[in-house]
């Protein structure tokens, strides 16, 4: 098992590094709320919603965002060019070292 450290700044400016494993299939979303971070995730991870919406702040190559992310995001508040649902984003072994921003909540 190998776990990875992901730098999440939440809403009030605080860093946090969580350590996050490669090998359980995770998202994002999964690992902020295992840390009890204000992340909702009301659609349960289908990108029907945007309560996991962060900004990207590394240089890390995410997988290409689908459809349904896209959509969300295009009616989404607070969207930025580096917004992504965290939902959307799975954890893996070359995601070590990301660090990413909470979203404002609507």
């Amino acid at each position: 098992m190998q776990d990875i450290t992901i730098t999440v700044i939440d809403r009030e400016g605080v860093a946090h590094a969580l350590e996050a494993p490669t090998d359980m299939n995770l998202n994002l979303m999964e690992v902020c709320k295992m840390y009890e971070l204000p992340v909702e995730g009301t659609c349960g991870g289908m990108a029907m919603c945007a309560s996991c919406q962060c900004y990207v702040l590394s240089d890390h190559k995410l997988n290409e965002m689908g459809y349904d992310e896209e959509a969300m995001l295009s009616e989404a508040f607070h969207v930025e060019d580096n917004s992504r649902l965290g939902c959307q984003i799975p954890i893996t072994p070359d995601l070590n070292g990301l660090e990413v921003k909470l979203a404002p909540e609507s």
